[in-house]
């Protein structure tokens, strides 16, 4: 039985009781290894947050702007690459008798879309149209930390509050009322390092993907900030000696 539309960042069905938008809990403040003007990226944290990613998200989320050569950047090496993008089919054309045809993909190939198109895709998931994943953790608010808050943050509702037919109880989420139910449970994926798939990690993996995914340069633009601020401290003091001689005999 396929997930229902994983991640849980859509879906908030129309009709039922909810509380305004901005009634919602601030999403929890996340010390995440790559965060910071010096943070990287935890490539065992990227593997498995690709894995939960791929299991559990990519039955109704694509992630177009991603190929799957991009891989090569948090561990997997090219073999491994050229696997799992043969692991789907992905349409091409046309031939030489002017017709599209399907072959295994190929590391040049971006992360397949889950539906053909968006009519497709609101069929599905009851007229709501699941957002694509790659830059997700930039397009909302609180960014990985928002992520990470929706997907641990699923409990039972006070008692004061009454679900429409459908919905969940989650306070990150606008409304606090969503139509997802929780995309991850204790044990969902096995993860090859042997690390517990507990919800609190799976979450932390794929929100630690998922902010690569939005920003995959971002370790070597923080390479290049930090060369470019010590060649200026380095000019400045150039500068500043060529001052001091300059002015000598006037002082």
């Amino acid at each position: 039985m396929r997930p229902i539309a994983a991640l849980a960042l859509c879906l908030a069905l129309a009709g039922g009781p909810a509380l305004a938008a901005g009634d919602t809990t601030p999403p929890k403040s996340v010390d995440w290894p790559h965060g910071g003007p010096f943070g990287t990226f935890d490539r065992a944290a990227l593997q498995r947050g690709f894995l939960v990613y791929k299991q559990v998200c990519a039955a109704c989320h694509g992630l177009r702007q991603v190929a799957y050569r991009n891989l090569n950047e948090i561990g997997f090496n090219e073999a491994q690459v050229k696997v799992l993008a043969a692991e789907v089919e992905v349409q091409d054309g046309p031939n030489d008798q002017g017709e599209m045809f399907n072959r295994p993909g190929r590391p040049s190939d971006r992360f397949r879309s889950p539906f053909a198109n968006p009519q497709a895709a609101r069929a599905a998931n009851n007229g709501a149209l699941p957002p694509d994943l790659s830059l997700i953790t930039k397009a909302r608010a609180g960014g990985g930390g928002y992520i990470y808050s929706l997907l641990t943050g699923y409990r039972n509702p006070p008692a004061e509050v009454k679900l429409a037919e459908g919905m969940s109880y989650n306070p990150y989420f606008a409304g606090r009322q969503i139509a997802m139910a929780p995309p991850l449970n204790e044990g969902a994926v096995e993860f090859a390092d042997g690390t517990k798939a507990g919800v609190e990690q799976m979450a932390w993996d794929v929100t630690t993907f998922l902010a690569w995914a939005a920003e995959p340069e971002m370790e070597a633009r923080k390479r290049m900030g930090v060369k470019v601020i010590l060649f200026l401290l380095v000019l400045t003091g150039v500068l500043y000696a060529v001052k001091r001689k300059v002015w000598a005999e006037v002082h």
